[in-house]
């Protein structure tokens, strides 16, 4: 019974937080196949554990971080990540032309600057929740995030758009974040 208790909640944790693993992942500078087998190692590890963890969607996020910035560490792969940084994120059909820009301009954020903005925006963690993810202090995390978004409203200004032409959850997302 326990098992099977387990077992479901480590399905619901998948179903909920495992495209913003992936997005996170490409954040860390993984490809989307790196980013997709950290996942998959991650969760094979969550299954393995003898209980719950106390904060399950904290622990899963640490537990893909630590290996993602593992995984990161040998030469092959950073050449590998290299040639695959030119498709930092995956392409939808129902992209706008300015989602594309705003995703490039991402793209050329620090990694420290840019894992904090994905953390914050797509997973909706707080900065002491960064803070403990990232082993930084609160501030440290509210100014990655601040100077990012500078740096993303300056690149977006010279582009010449204020206005971001998204769709669905992620315009919200996006232009509440400009707004700050």
């Amino acid at each position: 019974m326990e098992s099977e208790h387990f077992q479901t909640w480590c399905e619901r944790l998948y179903e909920s937080k495992a495209s913003e693993m992936l997005l996170y992942g490409r954040a860390l500078g993984l490809s989307h196949g790196e980013a997709e087998d950290v996942l998959q190692e991650t969760f094979i590890t969550l299954m393995r554990l003898p209980e719950t963890p106390r904060n399950p969607s904290h622990y899963s996020i640490r537990t893909f971080r630590n290996r993602a910035l593992n995984y990161k560490r040998t030469l092959w792969r950073r050449l590998t990540r290299e040639f695959e940084s030119l498709r930092w994120f995956e392409r939808e059909p129902d992209e706008t032309e300015a989602e594309r820009r705003a995703m490039r301009c991402l793209e050329q954020l620090p990694p420290d600057q840019r894992e904090v903005i994905v953390l914050k925006i797509w997973h909706a963690h707080t900065f002491e929740e960064i803070a403990g993810l990232l082993e930084i202090s609160p501030n440290t995390a509210a100014g990655r995030y601040r100077y990012g978004l500078q740096k993303l409203k300056a690149w977006m200004k010279e582009q010449n758009y204020e206005r971001f032409e998204f769709s669905g959850e992620r315009a919200s997302q996006m232009e509440a974040a400009a707004a700050l």
